[in-house]
């Protein structure tokens, strides 16, 4: 069985940096589609970027494009998601998640983190 363990949250000020981490054990994270999510309260939940099995191609929402790097360490069984430029908009509980078919759309995830809290002060 899969699970994934989202770290790295916090408080950052605008503009600031953080690097989130999801560390899966069950599986090989190349073998599966890793997405990440974020869910600020009072909103839906929002795809942000995915990493594809295999090679690695990356996807990323355009809220987030230009700032955001996702990025797959193998040896670790981790994906990060770099986040630069912070913005207090970007304020959300994000969430790791894993499923085994294309990473086309953003349903099909079978496999959710717990989440971690990201808030960014003005």
């Amino acid at each position: 069985q899969l699970q994934l363990v989202e770290s790295g949250g916090g408080l950052v000020q605008a503009g600031g940096s953080l690097r989130l981490s999801c560390t899966a054990s069950g599986r090989t994270l190349d073998t599966v589609v890793i997405g990440w999510f974020r869910q600020a309260p009072g909103k839906p939940r929002q795809g942000i970027s995915c990493i594809s099995r295999g090679d690695g191609d990356t996807y990323y929402a355009e809220s987030v494009k230009g700032r955001f790097t996702i990025s797959r360490d193998n040896e670790k069984n981790t994906v990060y998601l770099q986040m630069d430029s912070l913005q207090p908009e970007d304020t959300a509980t994000y969430y790791c998640a894993a499923k085994k078919t294309s990473p086309g759309s953003w349903t099909e995830y079978d496999y959710w983190g717990q989440g971690t809290q990201v808030t960014v002060s003005s």
